[in-house]
């Protein structure tokens, strides 16, 4: 299983959306739980295999339209595991660590802009400043 630092490069907001993927036929209806500008972290029972490339629709609420992304499963954690770096201390959600493909510069900017929305909107405007500042820092 990657370490922590692995997992995350961009800093995280707890935000819940709805997310629409397909799997071998059926389609599968779950949540996020957390969301950065490079990915997020889906809650399922029943996680794609590791380095899998899938096409999901992330439902943003003040769209009219589902966001579709492609993205890869880049770890998975199994019912029972622990997740040391959880942005809310829940140790035990399964499901799987997704890294967003995106298929040019112009998609990449739309989703930063979109999540960076969300993060605004799910943590307030001081908070994300102050958490976007400390990652500027640890970049550094």
């Amino acid at each position: 299983m990657p370490q922590p630092h692995e997992r995350r490069q961009e800093e995280r907001a707890p935000i819940e959306l709805r997310v629409e993927y397909q799997r071998l036929n059926r389609f599968f209806y779950d949540y996020t739980k957390n969301i950065s500008k490079g990915g997020t972290f889906i809650q399922t029972k029943k996680p794609l295999d590791v380095g899998t490339q899938f096409l999901f629709k992330l439902q943003v609420p003040h769209m009219d339209e589902p966001m579709v992304l492609l993205g890869e499963v880049r770890w998975i954690l199994h019912e029972g595991e622990t997740h040391h770096d959880d942005v809310d201390g829940d140790t035990n959600t399964p499901g799987m660590g997704i890294r967003f493909i995106y298929k040019d510069d112009d998609q990449r900017e739309l989703v930063e802009r979109e999540v960076e929305k969300l993060m605004v909107s799910s943590l307030g405007p001081r908070i994300y400043a102050r958490l976007h500042d400390m990652g500027d820092k640890h970049e550094d």
